[in-house]
């Protein structure tokens, strides 16, 4: 189990991550999903011990992680799949790890059959290996130790589709085993695919979070009006969640609350409708689009290099 509370982090005037709470029970897997910049590495970061939270806590089975005796036995981490050593062969970096986690050597190879690298791949040197190729053998590594938890950082970059779909079983056997899976990831269709639970951030902050039906399901209302300003505030001071949207304002509550809402108020509406399912990505953009909006760079938390697509999170 993972327990997030009241995490924030904070470089200089800068808030990466404020106020971020959520857990991850067992047999489950939770996707962490928000823009580039909104606090997803950080916290992952706080998670596992590599960044010190300015306030907060996070726990895996009820510690810290820098409490635990032996991690790697109670949690398997890939957030970089590019950190590794680069002059060792996939066997030798998986036989280090395994003599420091004290698991049995004998295990390496039944780890790297699990992940898809073959003999000819686990000699080969990490340095040739492909994106995809080191995103298996770091969760090769994740799972070295038969740990009871998963936190992975976009685990499916680099992979072809038939190693996203092998990927997607993977996990989804991992928690119907009992396990705990925290999965961020920028492909949204593969998360709806495999998820039991949503966590969605934006602007360093939690602006959503629940199981995967519920919160598909709860697509609430879209509303206009001339005066979006008026409408927004109406809204607000009748303590109904809002949001921008691409098609107006999103409410988290039925067409028949939002529109005694604006009438009270006296702001005539242009259009009110319930709001349509677009699945998973049209969530993700109807909660991120302010927090998009409002961020003003990157996610400084100095953990990713390569300016990709996905380098800062």
């Amino acid at each position: 189990m993972i327990a997030v509370n009241q995490l924030t982090k904070r470089y200089g005037r800068h808030t990466a991550v404020e106020d971020v709470s959520f857990h991850c029970e067992p047999g489950t897997v939770t996707g962490f999903l928000g823009p580039n910049g909104a606090g997803k590495s950080t916290t992952m970061r706080m998670i596992c011990g590599l960044t010190p939270p300015t306030s907060g806590q996070a726990t895996v089975d009820g510690h810290p992680y820098r409490e635990l005796p032996n991690p790697g036995r109670t949690i398997g981490v890939l957030l970089d799949a590019s950190a590794q050593h680069a002059g060792r062969t996939g066997r030798e970096a998986l036989a280090v790890a395994a003599t420091t986690m004290g698991v049995d050597r004998s295990l390496v190879g039944e780890v790297l059959d699990r992940v898809g690298l073959d003999a000819v791949a686990a000699r080969r040197r990490v340095r040739a290996y492909s994106l995809g190729m080191r995103q298996r053998l770091g969760l090769a590594h994740a799972l070295l130790g038969n740990p009871r938890v998963l936190v992975l950082d976009e685990p499916a970059n680099g992979l072809d589709p038939e190693g996203i779909f092998w990927m997607r079983g993977l996990l989804r056997d991992f928690a119907d085993r009992g396990g705990t899976v925290l999965l961020s990831s920028h492909l949204l269709r593969e998360v709806e695919a495999v998820a039991d639970r949503l966590v969605v951030i934006g602007g360093g902050r939690i602006v959503a979070q629940g199981g995967k039906d519920e919160l598909l399901a709860g697509d609430g209302t879209v509303v206009r009006a001339r005066d979006r300003v008026a409408l927004r505030g109406a809204l607000e001071r009748a303590g109904l969640p809002v949001s921008e949207s691409t098609d107006g304002l999103l409410v988290r509550a039925d067409p028949e609350a939002v529109g005694q809402a604006a009438a009270a108020a006296g702001v005539a509406l242009t259009e009110l409708r319930a709001a349509g399912g677009g699945g998973l990505e049209q969530l993700f953009l109807t909660l991120t689009a302010a927090a998009d909006s409002a961020a003003a760079g990157p996610d400084q938390t100095g953990t990713d290099a390569a300016p990709t697509r996905e380098a800062v999170r």
